[in-house]
């Protein structure tokens, strides 16, 4: 719809420049007060990229002053910060106080952040490349929603992009996904400064970017030039202005920036033919450069008639590449080093009175009363989102009751609790999942013959493969994604943020194997980042994999789940903890959806192929009861077997104590090794450590809170019911020996961290637990070497 269908009269392009000025003075001196004016205390530069900020200006105007609807959704390129924090302020979004607290404590985020902002940011930008993808994956997750629960209010998923983050491969594999392919409400526009960090870019890739985009189904639009240009284009002789800008190396064209009069007149005809010279000879010195450097990007009628291009083609995404200059309207315009340079104050000076105001009025918002502070009113009005309905509650059961009597792996049961799930009514329709190819090799492929795969339109099979129906329509809950982890974390993001952007909470899992977490990490971080809530599983994990070798074998990423901020690390033994695990990390998403009152964020289960008895964890439960082991479980870790309720002579002849804590697919060695120390007169505990994220995490808690409050505080309730006697640790694990290593200090006893310290290779399992100090006689040693330790 046009903006004169919205109002009664839409905005002039002098009321829009007049709010482009003011947008572009507000993000500079929101640079310059944290830089030139607030004491830090500790010498380092604030900064806040005035220059890759202003570039942006023209467009964001666009948007926001005569584009959006209250259902939009925009991610706004990091270095705009403060473009979008001006704009936000002009909409009455923001309170003035924040205008001078740039990268302070509490205030305005160095990148536009959703968790930590003061004003509504849809997307975090702040990862290189993420930001920029993010709103083609809430699209798609939109396109799920509305197949699934009845269409929201039309939105539009809009990116506005570095041109430099086209550099980033995350950008072309989300570009090339098959599942994203159709999404005619995406918008990128690519702010085409044609500068990165250090330099002035020497080749400018415009011809391939367009090519990559068209080849993945893309619609192109490019805006190179402003009317003035295109006026000038259209005189006789104009074809040789034209031909020679076009081919004028960049570096040379981004020179002009910084030039006036003859100086600009001889470096601009620098190599040019005499045609060029003889059509501009009469244009005067003042006027030359505004003429040739009228870049299309900052012309805002141009920006707006090219978002109506892209609305007016609904059936693929659209991209504009939109030509402008880094420090547009400031003294820095053009420079090769400007990305982090300041405007020093005679400089914001002269712009102050440049755009009309004074030390007095400089924080002040547009003029109520004047054509532009109208205008800013009716479309502050006219963007303001509704209310967000009551989230309906979704009954997660405390568990499947999966059964688990023979031999069986994390991964299969898996599986099952998932199928089972899509069997409740209650929790079904709201299960969505996810894998980069993975599916059936992840053990979803219950779950994919009990709901089907997600399409947007019913596709024919023309092949059944036996065991697994892969039925596509628009009621499938299983989204396929080519071999991108990146594109899965990216997608499991906008899946976990379905209720903040598409008012529809969803319960999202996602598989991928588990060594290639490390691929999508950055996404996985910057989805956590995003406070975003979903569940994925790394299957198969570790040297369990052995006859896969090194490069399927993951080690390090135990460590990296406890490590990740607002994620919860969860590596089960048995099949009902898992099954307990998993219902309890679905039940905690679906009672907060938008993460508000629950710190645990994403979830990350490291699960295995190994098939292990499961008879040593109905044993724990036949002692301590299922309420209290599900409560331990649930904590981080219990006790699994009690060496003094299996041999109550050790403790009857005060015989020395030892705890084996270990994680996951490693747990027959320990119980071995433990009944072997039984047997030379070491009373070993074995505790499983279920999720050694939550119990690290409350092992931090309590000391932080100690340091800050200078009190002491004993070990969080998990550690004490799983470890009551004070006694020396080993820790084993099919991962990096650090990754519990911890539990050493926690526990305040000498500790012996084992684990997987080298690259892998083929074998088997027998063969590579041998090989890193995993088998029951290994254990038996470290718990001697640590029952030395304590005595010495």
């Amino acid at each position: 719809m046009s903006e004169a269908g919205k109002f009664p009269a839409g905005p002039t392009p002098t009321v829009l420049d007049e709010i482009q000025r003011r947008v572009l003075w507000l993000a500079t001196r929101i640079v310059d007060a944290a830089n030139r004016e607030r004491e830090t205390g500790d010498g380092l530069k604030v900064g806040g990229h005035q220059a890759s900020s202003a570039s942006l200006v023209t467009a964001m105007t666009a948007l926001w002053f005569a584009h959006l609807d209250p259902a939009d959704r925009v991610a706004v390129k990091p270095h705009a910060s403060p473009a979008f924090h001006a704009i936000q302020y002009l909409l009455g979004g923001l309170d003035r106080s924040y205008l001078t607290r740039l990268r302070e404590r509490g205030g305005l985020q160095s990148y536009p952040s959703r968790t930590k902002d003061p004003d509504t940011v849809d997307f975090s930008t702040g990862s290189v490349g993420l930001g920029a993808a993010a709103p083609l994956f809430a699209s798609l997750t939109r396109r799920y929603v509305d197949a699934h629960f009845g269409a929201r209010p039309a939105s539009r998923f809009i990116a506005l992009i570095g041109d430099a983050e086209l550099d980033e491969g995350n950008v072309w594999e989300a570009v090339a996904e098959p599942a994203a392919a159709g999404l005619g409400d995406v918008t990128w526009l690519v702010d085409f400064n044609r500068q990165s960090l250090d330099r002035i870019v020497p080749g400018v890739r415009i011809g391939q970017w367009r090519g990559h985009f068209a080849a993945a189904g893309w619609h192109v639009v490019e805006i190179k030039y402003g009317r003035r240009l295109q006026a000038a284009f259209a005189r006789p002789g104009g074809e040789h202005l034209r031909s020679w800008i076009d081919a004028m190396p960049n570096e040379q064209y981004q020179s002009l920036f910084g030039l006036a009069g003859p100086e600009l007149r001889e470096r601009f005809l620098d190599g040019a033919p005499a045609e060029v010279g003889e059509f501009v000879a009469d244009v005067p010195d003042a006027e030359l450069g505004p003429l040739v450097t009228d870049l299309g990007g900052h012309d805002v009628e141009a920006v707006l008639d090219a978002f109506a291009q892209c609305d007016a083609v609904r059936d693929k995404p659209s991209v504009i590449f939109a030509y402008t200059v880094k420090g547009w309207g400031l003294p820095l315009a053009g420079g090769a080093r400007n990305h982090a340079a300041l405007l020093t104050g005679e400089q914001i000076d002269e712009l102050r009175t440049r755009t009309g105001l004074t030390p007095e009025t400089e924080w002040d918002r547009l003029d109520p009363e004047s054509p532009a502070g109208i205008w800013a009113e009716k479309r502050r009005e006219h963007l303001e989102r509704p209310p967000r309905p009551e989230a309906p509650r979704i009954a997660v059961p405390d568990a499947t009751g999966v059964r688990t009597a023979k031999p069986t792996s994390t991964q299969e049961v898996f599986g099952r609790v998932l199928t089972d799930l899509a069997r409740d009514e209650r929790v079904a329709p709201y299960l969505v999942t996810t894998a980069p190819d993975v599916a059936t090799s992840t053990n979803l492929a219950g779950f994919i013959n009990k709901t089907g795969v997600f399409s947007p339109a019913h596709r024919r099979t023309w092949s059944q493969d036996g065991p697994l129906r892969w039925t596509e329509d628009p009621a499938g809950q299983y989204i396929p994604l080519g071999i991108s982890e990146m594109n899965l974390f990216l997608l499991l993001g906008q899946l976990g943020l379905a209720w903040d952007l598409s008012d529809q909470p969803l319960l999202p899992v996602g598989t991928v194997y588990d060594p290639f977490v490390l691929r999508g990490l950055d996404a996985f971080l910057y989805g956590a980042y995003s406070g975003s809530r979903f569940v994925v599983a790394g299957t198969p994990s570790g040297i369990s994999l052995a006859p896969e070798g090194g490069a399927h074998q993951s080690s390090v990423t135990a460590s990296v789940g406890i490590e990740l901020p607002d994620v919860t690390f969860v590596e089960p033994a048995y099949g009902a903890a898992l099954d307990w695990l998993l219902c309890d990390a679905l039940g905690r998403i679906a009672a907060d959806p938008g993460g508000t009152g629950d710190d645990e964020g994403a979830y990350y289960f490291r699960l295995t192929t190994r098939p292990i008895d499961q008879a040593p964890f109905e044993a724990a439960r036949a002692r301590l009861g299922d309420a209290e082991l599900r409560a331990q479980a649930l904590a981080g870790a219990y006790r699994l077997r009690d060496a003094h309720h299996d041999r109550p002579a050790l403790r009857d002849e005060g015989a020395p104590v030892v705890h084996l804590a270990a994680s996951g697919a490693v747990m027959p060695e320990v119980l071995e090794a433990a009944e072997e120390l039984g047997e030379e007169g070491v009373a070993a505990h074995v505790v499983d450590v279920t999720s050694a994220g939550r119990l690290y995490r409350a092992w931090q808690g309590g000391l932080r809170e100690g340091v800050r409050t200078a009190t002491a505080r004993p070990g969080p309730g998990a550690l004490r019911a799983a470890f009551a006697e004070r006694a020396p640790v080993v820790t084993v694990q099919d991962a990096a020996s650090h990754a519990l290593s911890w539990l050493g200090s926690a526990l305040g006893v000498p500790a012996v961290p084992l684990g997987v310290d080298e690259f892998g290779q083929s074998g088997s399992i027998r063969d590579l637990y041998e090989l890193h100090d995993l088998r029951p006689g290994a254990i038996v040693n470290a718990a001697l070497a640590a029952l030395h330790i304590a005595d010495s």
